[in-house]
């Protein structure tokens, strides 16, 4: 009987790119490092940045929100375009540029004088970042075969969980024995280093056959994905989604991503092909990051103020405390591909959405005397939930795409993640806020009229009137308290809901196992081979 074998594809990766594969790796995990260590550093360090001078600069409740929604406002109204221009450009070039400019934000963020400055230099940060975040998944996309990416994709996921967990514990060393500028400053010999090893060894890529540009497309996208951003923040810093100035903006946001979707479809060179959406794999997979971001951004807003005012702990012992999420997730997230070739990505996700859910509930439980190990516990719970997420959905919405698309396909990855986030932020900041000052109202009677607005606002603004007050603020410090836990189980159970409802997503949609659910399966084979060539320069 003959012998028959099934002819597989020619490598599509150049040989010497593929030698250095896992070095290249190792660069794009340090640009993505750098980015979202920022933004863990940012979270242990909102309580020093609310301090008067000199400890701090006296950023109010609401202006730490926006040091924080700044960049996100940036970084997701420009998402969609970077990853565009990076597939048009060279991936390679614009990755070189957005980590030049992040570096110069994080050195004027360092150096700023008032919250004014600092949102300011923090958008400029989001401006960079915004064109770090889709090039990193773009690049890896393109120096690793099809059956070695849902591995590589899990190291990059994992390296999320280790800016987790290096970003509160560098955050607390450095505000121990520095002024706050200093986690932002951390970041410049780390973008010299970035820019050093990318140059010397990441290949440039691209799509061969752009077509031409959209322009219509890119700025609709622009423009609908900023007004739709500053709503959702906006509605945060008022706690009321019905004021005109919150319906507005996103109300318009959303009319203009519309035109946008219906631009897309009738054009004959659109930005993104909208039959993407049509793949449940794809629409399941970014509908999953938008909900876990929005469940776990917001707590993560929240968790800085328990566990440093509530708890009494400093920066570094906050951050310590977080170590086993971040653990969790960096160990978990490259092996949640084994998991998911045994059981399907529809199991695994699923598992992996109520598990954040289980830990987001058990904040709910939270007091100011709950023991560390069982805070701990928790912690790791949701890392691991989060691994067994973000790498199987990430390479399922990846994968439904083609390789030269890489960049726009990240991009659509990143900007259900940031406005998942930033509605996170937003609403669950609300409710923690509208929750405090409705349980510490009664008890501020005592304090003068000109103070009694501004003890209202957040924990950290009612201990600092306190402070003010002397022995006769005392009384507020235990009610201050209280109010507070009170509002962090509402918020928490807020959170967990949208996580079982992201739980239901995935577990309606994403595919279980077989081959299409397998990277690297006969599936994965005939599309692989079926897909064009595309030039990877050194």
């Amino acid at each position: 009987m003959p012998h028959t074998s099934v002819a597989l594809p020619p490598p599509r990766v150049p040989e010497a790119v593929h030698r250095r594969r896992w070095a290249i790796l190792g660069v794009l995990m340090l640009s993505l490092l750098m980015v979202v260590l920022d933004n863990s550093i940012l979270n242990v360090a909102v309580k020093t940045i609310a301090s008067p001078a000199p400890t701090g600069i006296g950023a109010t409740q609401s202006e730490l929100e926006w040091s924080i929604n700044s960049y996100t406002l940036v970084f997701a109204g420009l998402l969609f375009t970077s990853g565009l221009l990076g597939d048009r450009l060279g991936r390679k070039k614009v990755l070189l540029a957005g980590i030049a400019v992040f570096g110069i934000g994080s050195a004027l963020a360092a150096m700023s004088g008032a919250p004014g400055e600092l949102i300011v230099y923090r958008a400029v940060m989001g401006l960079g970042a915004a064109f770090v975040m889709p090039a990193t998944l773009a690049v890896l996309m393109n120096v690793f075969e099809r059956d070695e990416q849902p591995r590589a994709i899990g190291i990059w996921a994992g390296s999320v969980g280790l800016a987790i967990a290096v970003g509160p514990i560098t955050g607390g060393i450095l505000l121990e024995h520095f002024w706050w500028g200093s986690i932002f400053l951390v970041n410049v010999p780390v973008v010299l280093l970035a820019l050093v090893l990318m140059a010397w060894l990441v290949p440039d890529s691209k799509d061969p056959k752009p077509g031409r540009l959209d322009l219509t497309g890119v700025l609709l996208s622009v423009l609908g994905l900023v007004l739709l951003v500053y709503g959702i923040i906006r509605g945060g810093e008022l706690a009321s989604f019905t004021d005109l100035t919150v319906l507005a903006p996103t109300l318009g946001g959303l009319a203009v991503l519309a035109v946008f979707v219906l631009h897309e479809r009738r054009s004959d060179h659109p930005s993104v092909d909208m039959t993407y959406f049509r793949k449940p794999e794809f629409s399941a997979g970014v509908a999953a990051i938008a909900l876990v971001f929005f469940a776990l951004l917001g707590v993560t807003f929240f968790s800085a103020f328990y566990l440093q005012s509530v708890r009494g702990y400093s920066a570094l012992q906050a951050g310590l405390l977080i170590l086993p999420l971040a653990v969790a997730q960096t160990v978990f997230a490259p092996r949640a591909r084994l998991v998911v070739e045994r059981f399907g990505a529809r199991a695994v996700c699923t598992a992996g959405m109520l598990a954040v859910a289980a830990g987001l509930a058990a904040f709910a439980l939270f007091d100011a005397t709950t023991p560390v190990w069982l805070m701990e516990l928790v912690f790791f719970v949701q890392g691991a939930g989060m691994a067994h997420i973000m790498t199987p959905v990430t390479v399922a919405v990846m994968q439904a795409l083609p390789r030269e698309k890489a960049g726009s396909g990240s991009a659509i990855n990143n900007v259900f993640r940031q406005v998942g986030g930033a509605l996170g932020v937003a609403v669950l900041g609300s409710v923690l806020s509208t929750t405090y000052r409705g349980e510490i109202e009664g008890h501020l009677g005592a304090v003068p009229a000109g103070l009694r607005e501004t003890a209202g606002e957040s924990i950290e603004a009612t201990l600092g009137v306190a402070e003010k007050l002397g022995p006769a603020g005392k009384a507020l410090v235990e009610p201050a308290y209280a109010a507070f836990l009170d509002a962090m189980h509402v918020t928490a159970l807020a959170s967990a809901g949208v996580a079982l409802v992201g739980a239901l997503v995935v577990a309606r949609f994403l595919p279980g196992r077989g081959p299409a659910a397998g990277a690297g399966g006969p599936g994965g084979v005939k599309e692989e081979a079926a897909e064009a060539g595309e030039s990877v320069r050194r």
